[in-house]
């Protein structure tokens, strides 16, 4: 059997008061908590999806992550603040304590939302969306578990960040 680890969210959101966008995963994977920063897997697609989607380069350390992310008004975060969890699977997730989405929604109001993926989407509508007081729109996940969606399916699908502006 599987063995379960209490974890924290150790980083900070991203995002500032021209942050048009914000994009919530579900919970850091063992490869970004070892990071300290989203999406730090190799195999995850979120930064080359969205280097696509935003017509630049795709962004190798963390500041140049962040860079991007901010020049594109674009926001990143994590629906969970603490769990139980095994591993990186967000299957296992349990004993959910969420962020606080209010931090960003007091600097940005008119801020859009959007999930990266199905669970990331499930969590928000439990536990943030009477807070936020919107919907978010779910988009496929751009995790390696997501193999059914290929990497055109997934710029194809992100686009929709970028209405709007």
């Amino acid at each position: 059997m599987a063995e379960y680890t209490h974890v924290t969210h150790i980083f900070e959101p991203i995002y500032d008061g021209t942050s048009r966008v914000l994009i919530l995963g579900t919970f850091p994977s063992v490869k970004s908590r070892e990071q300290n920063f989203y999406y730090g897997h190799k195999q995850n697609r979120f930064w080359r999806v969205l280097a696509a989607v935003c017509k630049c380069g795709v962004p190798a350390t963390v500041e140049e992550k962040k860079e991007m992310l901010l020049r594109e008004h674009i926001a990143v975060w994590d629906v969970i603040a603490s769990c139980d969890i095994t591993g990186s699977s967000d299957a296992s997730i349990r004993n959910v304590q969420p962020n606080d989405i209010g931090r960003i929604l007091a600097r940005v109001p008119d801020i859009r939302i959007f999930a990266n993926g199905a669970k990331a989407h499930e969590l928000y509508r439990k536990y943030m969306e009477e807070a936020a007081g919107r919907r978010a729109i779910r988009l496929p996940s751009t995790s390696p578990a997501n193999a059914a969606c290929g990497f055109e399916s997934l710029c194809e699908a992100w686009q929709v960040i970028r209405e709007g502006y």
